[in-house]
């Protein structure tokens, strides 16, 4: 979507994956990370007796104070049943990906380097203060010489090598937590969180993405999304129509049938994608959906964090509900094969399936309900307390690399769904959206639809290229 004469300008050294930027960013992360990993250690190997919640918040210091793709790091790795201890996951949670506006002089520089020394001439306004800032970038709002207002989301300098840098640290982390507790093996983890944040960094592919979804919900009245502008986007400079919502949470005293209206256009903007094209908006978090002013429609926004699966892999998570719904062992044993799950047990099924039932527990009820009748707390924490004691039990399990952003979806939404209270029948919604399913029908739609935004994916769907 970029600008040729953007595009073929070779970065600036600034913006390489430098050896010096990386060595800062090891420099503000190191010291408070291996104080952590130290304690950890001792209490491990040396017999020491430790505080894990005390553990947790120093992590959390560790991290809070950083801007940038740790810090939504951190937050993926909360959402994931039991990929690090409970404590930290606890205070994971509460980081927010908000960084602290950069100023203009900052601004005025990256602009210039983006589109060229007359950049303001290439717009009726543009405004000097930071309207919104998340770990890899702020956004501006602007008008365009056209008159069509503008949201101009600028990359933070030496991103690449900030991301290079903090995925190393994930390595320890994740090191940290197969030496504490080896239940749960997180190895294919970093591979998938790397491939998705390198993929963030590209803001043309984010622009492509856009293109992508705006291609596949076409025809959803209550899904909105913004339009990327090619002519003043670059791969660290992503230009996109300006969309007017309020925060979600602003609803939640809304009445019960606005509140479920919501919910259904929020199901309908991630779900729709999946089970027709095996497409998932793998970050749903608060800031990046909003309310129209109609009440019952939403805004989606940001689109750099996009998972592209493999038709079979779409086919397996149908084949997991019909297996729960019909208690039929050997068929969720073929679901979670199709997953990327290895060496199941009799054993490992049965605690795969707890997880599974309260993940699907809403889809297999004929009826209107909350989305969490039964469990209180942070939405399925409580579930993965157990999930994760039986795994101690039993030997323990591998996560595949597919798991993370279907998990972080699910979890997300539910928890959305929650502070809604919507009460609606899931199953219904859910019902209409696969009743047709053909795996086949699905891999022509996701060819069409990627060969539509100048996308494609490499053999194993692990990543999104552009064309």
């Amino acid at each position: 979507m970029a600008d040729p004469a953007n595009t073929s300008r070779p970065p600036r050294d600034s913006e390489r994956n430098s050896l010096g930027g990386r060595f800062k960013r090891y420099a503000q992360v190191g010291t408070s990370m291996s104080g952590v990993a130290a304690r950890m250690a001792g209490e491990r190997y040396l017999g020491l007796k430790g505080d894990k919640s005390r553990q947790a918040g120093e992590l959390k210091a560790a991290l809070g104070g950083l801007k940038g793709p740790l810090m939504k790091v951190a937050q993926i790795l909360s959402t994931i049943p039991d990929a690090v201890p409970e404590e930290y996951a606890a205070e994971l949670g509460q980081l927010q990906a908000n960084a602290p506006h950069m100023g203009w002089p900052f601004v005025k520089r990256r602009m210039s380097a983006e589109l060229g020394p007359d950049w303001e001439r290439r717009f009726e306004s543009f405004e000097r203060e930071a309207a919104a800032a998340a770990s890899l970038g702020q956004v501006h709002r602007a008008v365009a010489v056209d008159g069509r207002r503008l949201a101009l989301k600028l990359q933070y300098p030496d991103m690449a090598s900030v991301v290079e840098a903090d995925l190393k640290q994930l390595k320890l982390i994740f090191s940290l937590q197969r030496r504490y507790d080896p239940s749960i093996d997180s190895s294919d983890l970093h591979g998938e969180i790397a491939d998705r944040l390198r993929e963030e960094l590209d803001y043309d592919r984010e622009a492509r993405n856009m293109r992508l979804y705006r291609y596949m919900l076409r025809e959803e009245g209550g899904v909105h999304l913004p339009e990327p502008v090619p002519e003043l986007s670059t791969r660290r400079l992503l230009a996109m129509t300006w969309l007017d919502g309020t925060p979600l949470l602003d609803q939640k005293g809304a009445p019960q049938e606005q509140r479920n209206a919501l919910a259904h256009s929020m199901f309908r903007a991630w779900y729709v994608p999946f089970y027709n094209y095996g497409v998932i908006h793998g970050d749903p978090h608060l800031g990046n959906y909003q309310v129209r002013a109609d009440g019952t429609s939403i805004n989606l926004l940001d689109f750099g964090a996009i998972r592209v699966f493999r038709p079979t892999f779409v086919h397996g998570v149908l084949e997991l509900y019909h297996a729960l719904n019909d208690d039929d062992r050997d068929r969720a044993v073929h679901a979670y094969e199709s997953w990327g799950f290895t060496n199941l047990t009799h054993e490992v099924v049965d605690v795969l399936n707890l997880w599974a039932g309260f993940l699907y527990a809403p889809l297999l009820e004929d009826r209107p309900r909350l989305i969490n009748e039964t469990h209180g707390g942070t939405y399925g924490r409580e579930v993965a307390r157990q999930v994760h004691q039986r795994l101690r039990e039993v030997g323990g399990v591998r996560i595949p690399r597919e798991f993370v952003l279907m998990d972080r979806a699910a979890l997300g939404l539910g928890s959305v769904f929650l502070h809604l209270s919507a009460n609606i029948n899931w199953h219904q919604m859910f019902w209409e959206l696969v009743k047709d399913f053909d795996v086949e029908v699905l891999a022509q739609r996701q060819a069409e639809a990627l060969a539509q935004a100048g996308l494609t994916t490499d053999a194993d769907h692990h990543t999104v290229r552009r064309d």
